[in-house]
Formats: structure tokens, sequence, C-alpha cells
């Protein structure tokens, strides 16, 4: 699996994009349903529907913590928003699926408030998507040690500098 960072920044928007070679419904079940996300980000329980709530277990963090998230906005299977808390402060992310003939394409947004600390996050979004296509393909998941800091020049380079 390759490592090159593809995350692209519009204004504060953080995209990072990925292609599979599987329907829409199939990847946005790899993106919702508790047992799969367990497979690449981590499990979750609660009030899976707009205004509900949920926890998700990060699986990949050190020592597991769990993380609240809110759900904004869910349209199956094109469209899931949540603004997350924890220790690390609030994020609001938001999955897009797209049918592209044979592929779907799945573009994660961090709507970041700033873009400060992009150099740390942008490297982490890399990761999880790939951990998503590792999962989905049966193979090993990737090591985050290939991803942070080798990628943190990268993603500093796309906040305008001021």
């Amino acid at each position: 699996m390759s490592t090159e960072p593809t995350g692209q920044l519009n204004g504060t928007d953080l995209s990072v994009t990925r292609m599979f070679k599987a329907g829409i419904e199939d990847v946005w079940a790899s993106v919702t349903e508790s047992d799969r996300t367990a497979r690449w980000f981590g499990a979750w329980t609660g009030e899976a529907k707009p205004g509900g709530a949920i926890k998700v277990q990060l699986a990949f963090e050190e020592g597991t913590p769990w993380m609240d998230a809110h759900i904004d906005a869910c349209e199956p299977p094109r469209r899931l928003f949540v603004s997350t808390s924890d220790e690390g402060g609030a994020w609001h992310l938001e999955l897009l699926l797209t049918r592209v003939g044979e592929q779907t394409e799945l573009r994660l947004v961090h709507h970041l408030a700033t873009t400060e600390g992009i150099g740390d996050i942008g490297p982490g979004w890399e990761y999880y998507l790939d951990n998503l296509v590792a999962a989905r393909d049966g193979a090993a998941l990737p090591d985050f040690a290939d991803y942070y800091p080798a990628m943190k020049p990268y993603f500093e380079g796309l906040a305008p500098r001021g």
C-alpha cells in the first residue's frame, strides 16, 4: 500500500479521498456498521440516527479511548456528518460517498476551525482511510509510523502562510 499523502485543503476543509471497487451500499456499511468500523477505526454503541449520540472506542489509538459523537446528518448511502468530542477537542467530520462508474468514492472532510495543527491531523486521516482499505481487502493494517511524522510536512504545506 502506498503511503503517499492525498489530502487536499479548501479553506479550512481538509479532504482525504479513497476509491473502492465496490458498490456504494457496501462501502456505506463499512463506515456505518459497528462490527465493520471496528476493523479499521473503532466499534461504536448508541443511538445511530440523525440527532442521536454514539460513543466510539478508538481501537487504534493508545489506550483505546472513547470518543463521544453526535450524528448531525445521516443520508444513506451518501452522507454522514458527525460532531465529535474527546480530550483532543471537538471535530466536525463528514463522509461523502459517490458512485463513479463501477467504483465508489469515499471523501472524508474534516471541517477544521483553523489550519493550526493540520500537520498532525492529516496523517491520521490518511492512516485511518488506508486502514479501511486494508480491512476491506483482508490485508494487514498499515503501520502509523509510516504516516507520522513523514506526512507532517506535506500537510503543513497545504496551510496558507500568514
